[in-house]
């Protein structure tokens, strides 16, 4: 059995988004009042991703910045974008003749920049979907949730279902949740790319960059439009899951595993699983009564690699 093992309780929680644009692209806010938003709402860090370069200011006190940027390629009708996170220096779209070819150029271009790839809303323009997940090399994280109207990740398929296609097949990816902020300034209209809709929680050793980093490249983090945890644990023998209830919302665990089945369903807070061993993978998701969610990464059970 080849397990990844977390375990979750006892720490402190670094909140942050992964996925963020000022004026500096296409955004309609300076990076500092961008920063300075999420600082005053609890976020811990903030990776701005403006299209196709880095956007470097001094952090506001109290928020970590790490650098990133928004590789923004695309085919006719093609949108195919990868975020690139923690990078050293910009990367320039590397452009390709197929989805699959351009996607994987500039997955390998950001990790040679020194960055990790984050391939973003797979529904956007319905540029690409599983069979070309599949087909790439070297992808860590995929963008489940978004907080972007026009990235359609309920699909169908959804963004969700296409990962739990890769995990089926042994792929070691992990899901995000992420804001594709936009605007600050139009929040009477219901197009807009507000902030504070989607972000990860990750846990880390030290509250700097490079700890951050290495915490989602290995998974130790879980994705949300809004639940929050008090307690996780996974091992080689059960995954547990405590709810932090707000609002006097009802919830529900679900624990998935082989193409996306539920393996099993409890109505409350708190639930734990007892893996079998032949779930080829299981991961917890949490939902309360108001459509909010919490995305745990998952536990492989004789991946294939």
């Amino acid at each position: 059995m080849s397990v990844i093992v977390a375990v979750l309780a006892s720490v402190v929680w670094l909140k942050g988004n992964l996925h963020t644009h000022t004026l500096e692209s296409d955004g309609d806010s300076t990076p500092q009042e961008v920063a300075v938003w999420y600082r005053d709402h609890g976020y811990d860090f903030l990776f701005l991703t403006d299209h196709d370069k880095i956007t470097r200011i001094e952090a506001p006190e109290g928020l970590l910045l790490i650098p990133g940027e928004e590789v923004t390629d695309r085919l006719p009708k093609k949108p195919l974008h990868v975020n690139a996170l923690g990078l050293e220096r910009v990367v320039l779209p590397q452009g390709g003749s197929t989805p699959v070819e351009v996607l994987q150029r500039n997955i390998d271009a950001v990790r040679a920049a020194g960055g990790i790839p984050l391939v973003n809303h797979p529904n956007f323009g319905w540029a690409f979907g599983a069979e070309e997940l599949l087909q790439l090399r070297g992808l860590v994280l995929l963008e489940i949730a978004s907080g972007h109207p026009y990235v359609n990740a309920q699909g169908p398929p959804s963004a969700e279902e296409m990962w739990d296609r890769l995990l089926t097949d042994g792929r070691r990816v992990y899901g995000v949740a992420v804001d594709d902020m936009h605007h600050l300034k139009r929040v009477w209209d219901t197009d807009v790319v507000l902030p504070g809709k989607a972000w990860v929680m990750v846990r880390s050793e030290k509250r700097e960059g490079k700890a951050i980093l290495e915490a989602l490249a290995r998974g130790d983090f879980y994705a949300s439009t809004g639940v929050a945890l008090e307690d996780y644990s996974a091992s080689d023998k059960q995954v547990c899951v405590r709810v932090r209830e707000q609002n006097l919302a009802r919830y529900r665990v679900l624990f998935i595993g082989r193409n996306g089945r539920v393996l099993d369903e409890v109505s409350g807070s708190s639930a734990c699983y007892a893996i079998r061993g032949n779930e080829g993978y299981v991961r917890a998701k949490a939902i309360n009564s108001n459509g909010r969610t919490a995305w745990m990464q998952p536990v492989f059970v004789n991946a294939k690699r």
